[in-house]
């Protein structure tokens, strides 16, 4: 009678996936998570790296002229852009998986058919279609973080951005050892295998239980839940699963959540977008934006002065720059990306002690330091450890803002809140070639270096006016009406 009486006390009490996550802990599931999400960012780092690299070559052997070198980075980013609002409102309304495959099949075709151009417009196309795999970036964020407790998240945030990292440096490495030898067309196609390990591991991902939760779709939660239970070797608390705000759901509150079985069409993805710009989101929305157009124009600016300072090119002072050849580009574009793991480990020690606002704030400030000597020439060992300071803290901001936006809106339009920032970002890193590739070879340095500062210091603001510190705090499903 005991037991029974034990099994009715158990099904009367409920728990929410929260609770749920932090009994499970993070354990062995999380770490296979946590690989192939990094896997999809390693993808990203090496195809935005590649382009320092590709547009130099490609520009000697076909003969183009400056404008169409830059063009073959705007066309990535354009790609991104469109890649980046089209996939968030795609996994928020079919689901995290639906969209990483898509994402593996676009990026690795596109990709792998790159290397294979025979012509200067061939390779645009493709590049274009290789940014618009790219765009499905935030995705893989949005869906680990879905299944990380909210203790100590900040930091396995950061810790997932070190596969960014990683992939940046290894991007590097390759080209040093491929490019003086091979050639561009080699380092594209090599560089395309992280792509191809995402597809090939796809069949091993599981959907979000927290965006099963927000359709309503408990039972398949709680099946996914119980896989991680057998896989962490522990157990679920006692009792029935139940949505967050299972009782704080009325008639309007309903018209927010996606529905199954939809067909997409433009009225879906539009009233997503709208949600963002709702009373509730409308100040986050417009400040993560900033925010994010901020952190692609500085970090990748960073890259592609790097590359600039180092390739020679830059006429109007030579004697300060005297730079001398393709090997210095390899190694300097090395050496600031080395820069990134100090930056990672910044970010990992501030992001869960002084927070993720005041440390984007801090980051944004000593960035600014670093890269405003560099509003006159300086000599090249100088200009590269500038360059390597600055690129320190400008990721640990990239850094952070991938841990505070997806914290920040709630499931049912998280991944398209996170895509469209980053289509926002994607937008500077279009109109970055121009400020750090034009205006450097301009002779108009000063000019290049003071608008950088100009939105370093604007987004530090737009940081500090953010509502809400998501430090500790649990993560919500819907929005508060």
């Amino acid at each position: 009678m005991a037991p029974q009486q034990q099994q009715v006390e158990e099904d009367e009490h409920v728990y929410t996936l929260d609770e749920a996550l932090t009994t499970l802990g993070f354990g062995k599931f999380q770490y296979l998570v946590l690989g192939y999400a990094g896997l999809g960012s390693m993808v990203d780092a090496v195809e935005v790296m590649i382009l320092s690299f590709i547009g130099p070559a490609v520009k000697s052997q076909w003969g183009l002229s400056s404008t169409q070198e830059t063009l073959i980075t705007t066309v990535v980013f354009a790609g991104m852009l469109i890649g980046a609002y089209f996939w968030g409102i795609l996994a928020d309304n079919y689901g995290r998986r639906k969209s990483l495959l898509i994402v593996a099949i676009v990026t690795t075709v596109s990709a792998f058919l790159s290397s294979f151009s025979p012509n200067y417009i061939s390779l645009l196309i493709l590049r274009m279609l290789v940014g618009t795999g790219l765009g499905g970036g935030p995705v893989y964020g949005s869906w680990f973080l879905e299944f990380v407790p909210s203790r100590n998240r900040g930091m396995w945030m950061v810790i997932y951005s070190t596969f960014w990292t990683i992939g940046t440096i290894l991007e590097a490495l390759l080209a040093m050892i491929i490019m003086p030898r091979l050639g561009w067309r080699w380092l594209l196609a090599l560089s395309s295998i992280p792509s191809f390990a995402a597809l090939l591991l796809y069949i091993f991902t599981v959907e979000s239980p927290r965006y099963l939760c927000a359709e309503g779709r408990i039972s398949d939660a709680h099946d996914i839940l119980r896989k991680i239970a057998v896989v962490n070797q522990t157990k679920l608390p006692p009792g029935m699963l139940v949505s967050d705000q299972v009782t704080q759901l009325d008639e309007e509150e309903e018209l927010l959540r996606p529905r199954a079985n939809k067909i997409f069409n433009f009225k879906t993805g539009l009233s997503s977008s709208l949600m963002l710009l709702s009373p509730q989101l409308l100040r986050i929305t417009l400040l993560m934006w900033v925010v994010y157009f901020g952190n692609s124009f500085a970090y990748y600016g960073i890259i592609l002065l790097t590359s600039q300072f180092s390739a020679g090119e830059n006429q109007c002072f030579s004697v300060a720059l005297h730079v001398k050849n393709d090997t210095s580009l390899y190694t300097d574009v090395f050496i600031t990306s080395l820069a990134e793991l100090p930056g990672l480990l910044i970010s990992a020690v501030v992001v869960e002690k002084v927070g993720r606002k005041y440390s984007m704030a801090l980051m944004y400030i000593m960035g600014s330091l670093f890269l405003f000597p560099l509003v006159v020439p300086q000599n090249e060992a100088l200009t590269t450890a500038l360059l390597f300071g600055a690129r320190i803290w400008f990721l640990g901001t990239f850094t952070l803002a991938g841990v505070y936006c997806p914290e920040i809106y709630p499931t049912s339009v998280r991944s398209t809140g996170c895509g469209v920032a980053s289509a926002v970002g994607r937008i500077a890193g279009m109109v970055s070639p121009i400020v750090a590739v034009q205006l450097v070879r301009g002779c108009h340095q000063m000019a290049a270096i003071i608008l950088f500062e100009v939105v370093v210091i604007l987004s530090a603001i737009s940081v500090l006016l953010f509502p809400v510190e998501t430090k500790g705090r649990e993560l919500v499903d819907h929005v508060s009406l």
